[in-house]
């Protein structure tokens, strides 16, 4: 079981920004997916997570309303659309999977991540 992040990048505040979370070797429709993520000197948190086969989705108070979780099984990938980007979003971005949501303490494979920097 493989996921790799991408699509971190430098954006201004008010900006946007497509995260990817490529999976190679299963399906990724059969797995929830949760995004995660942690800034320097911060713990490690969740931010958004789709379930497998129905779908739902889950986010952080911190994020309702300017990011969206989706899935495109076709490109086993699942995607987090972050919109109107402030600069306490800066941090590097993890995906992770598991039967259920994942939550930080079960995930015990993280991927290298993806850096998310906002900045004028």
């Amino acid at each position: 079981v493989m996921v790799v992040e991408s699509g971190g990048d430098l954006v201004q505040p008010g900006g946007s920004l497509r995260l990817s979370c490529a999976a190679s070797g299963f399906n990724i429709v059969d797995y929830a997916t949760g995004w995660f993520r942690q800034a320097p000197g911060k713990e490690r948190e969740g931010v958004s997570c789709i379930t497998s086969t129905r779908g739902n989705t889950w986010y952080a108070d911190s994020v309702k309303g300017r990011f969206t979780i989706s899935r495109d099984n076709a490109k086993n990938t699942v995607f987090l659309q972050m919109n109107s980007l402030k600069p306490e979003d800066a941090a590097i971005y993890y995906c992770a999977v598991d039967y259920t949501c994942p939550v930080v303490a079960t995930v015990t494979n993280w991927g290298q991540g993806t850096q998310v920097t906002v900045s004028s």
